[in-house]
């Protein structure tokens, strides 16, 4: 059998393994080293799965990700997170269908600290959601809000998404954190004009909630000081150029123990809780990378991407073209795939065609992060969707939540629209 047959067999047995919900770091590791195997022989493959791991496992850049993690998780663990949505509130609670506005800034927060779209979506839910149904807003565009905005977790650093991408396309981290950065504060403008849109249409729906005076505001703001010196000093030492984003993870985790050692709110339980979930997430993260750059072997070995890079030459798309089919592929994929095990499926096949097409890497990293964090919110397996759903079902259904993340997708599509009119500024 050719080897370009073998490639394109394995990738249809990789996509019906996901399929059956086998785990995607498993599905990529079975089928890279069959496929390995197959083209080369049982010596070459069985050689490339023990040295790999190691040469993964072992890259400095890869190192920030339990750092980061481990910093997300001890602040949320020592409560340094919890006061974020109250703060957003008193700030932009006068504003129509403030409360919801109040729970995007709040998921903004919480994403410069956690990195973790499902983490920040579950923790500002379990806040605000209640609240807004106390003050009888319509809980399909609250729910939506905060689903919403647990998304901005996949761009504004520490960004995971963002790192697995600079790591497989050999990018810089920090050039890529900035550019998410940027998208997700202009994401994060466009949820709110969605919101305002939506109240424009029907205000009795968004009610304004009660005044703060200038006093509460500040007295709010002073409540959550350590995350705020966290964020700024995290991001400013990575924009500064004071750190690597390896440093930066390592130090903001540090940070993070020693202020919630300070304010007495980290236990040694919750210590304890915050290694566990950081090994169990970086050890689910790491196998995924594995099987990814097996995978990528294979393709090369296959000549797959070859294949697939002429195909597309022949079609004559252009590169306004490849990037439609990429950002549909992208949207398809979103609403089956995690994101994660998506951005390492398809990075092998993709990167070296937009290298051919001379389409800024940077640029394209948070282009697929935003598409990856739209698939989040997508029918029929938008993640933050059903966890919204989990800590709020008390009050609303599924369909519900579904129907309210309508007007923030719409928000989305029209922002990738601008990222690919404007591609030629960058």
């Amino acid at each position: 059998m050719e080897p370009f047959t073998i490639g394109l067999l394995a990738l249809v047995v990789l996509l019906v393994l996901i399929g059956l919900r086998v785990p995607i770091g498993v599905s990529l590791i079975l089928v890279s080293f069959a496929g390995i195997w197959a083209i080369a022989g049982l010596r070459p493959a069985m050689s490339l799965l023990s040295t790999i791991p190691y040469s993964s496992s072992a890259s400095w850049t890869l190192s920030s990700i339990p750092m980061f993690l481990l910093m997300g998780y001890i602040a949320y663990h020592s409560g340094l997170t919890r006061g974020l949505f109250e703060a957003a509130r008193v700030w932009w609670g006068w504003l129509p269908g403030g409360l919801a506005i109040a729970s995007l800034a709040g998921a903004g927060g919480f994403a410069a600290v956690s990195g973790s779209s499902v983490a920040c979506s579950a923790a500002i839910g379990r806040i605000a959601i209640p609240e807004m149904h106390r003050q009888r807003y319509d809980l399909r565009i609250a729910t939506g809000a905060v689903a919403a905005g647990g998304t901005i977790g996949a761009l504004i650093p520490p960004s995971i998404i963002l790192i697995l991408f600079g790591i497989q396309s050999n990018s810089s981290i920090n050039e890529l954190f900035l550019g998410g950065l940027i998208l997700g504060l202009v994401s994060l403008v466009f949820y709110i004009l969605a919101v305002l849109v939506y109240w424009w249409r029907d205000p009795e729906r968004l009610p304004k909630a009660e005044p703060y005076t200038m006093g509460d505001r500040w007295a709010k703001t002073f409540e959550i000081w350590p995350v705020l010196v966290l964020i700024i000093a995290v991001l400013g030492g990575l924009f500064g150029g004071l750190f690597t984003a390896t440093e930066a993870g390592a130090f903001g985790a540090f940070m993070a123990i020693v202020i919630g050692v300070a304010r007495r709110s980290l236990s040694w339980k919750g210590f304890r809780e915050s290694l566990v979930d950081t090994l169990l997430s970086a050890g689910a993260l790491f196998i995924i990378a594995f099987g990814a750059n097996l995978f990528t072997r294979l393709v090369a070995m296959s000549g797959l991407s070859m294949e697939v890079s002429q195909l597309v030459e022949g079609m004559g798309l252009g590169t306004t073209g490849l990037l439609l089919m990429i950002v549909v592929i992208y949207l398809c994929l979103g609403m089956f795939l995690e994101p994660i095990g998506a951005l390492l499926l398809t990075l092998p096949l993709f990167l070296p065609l937009i290298g051919m097409h001379g389409v800024d890497k940077i640029w394209f990293g948070v282009l697929v992060a935003k598409l990856l964090e739209i698939g989040m919110i997508t029918p029929p397996v938008g993640l933050n969707v059903f966890v919204i759903h989990s800590v709020a079902r008390d009050f609303v259904r599924l369909e519900q939540v579904f129907a309210g993340i309508v007007p923030f997708l719409l928000a989305d599509l029209v922002l990738v629209a601008l990222m690919l009119a404007t591609r030629g500024l960058f």
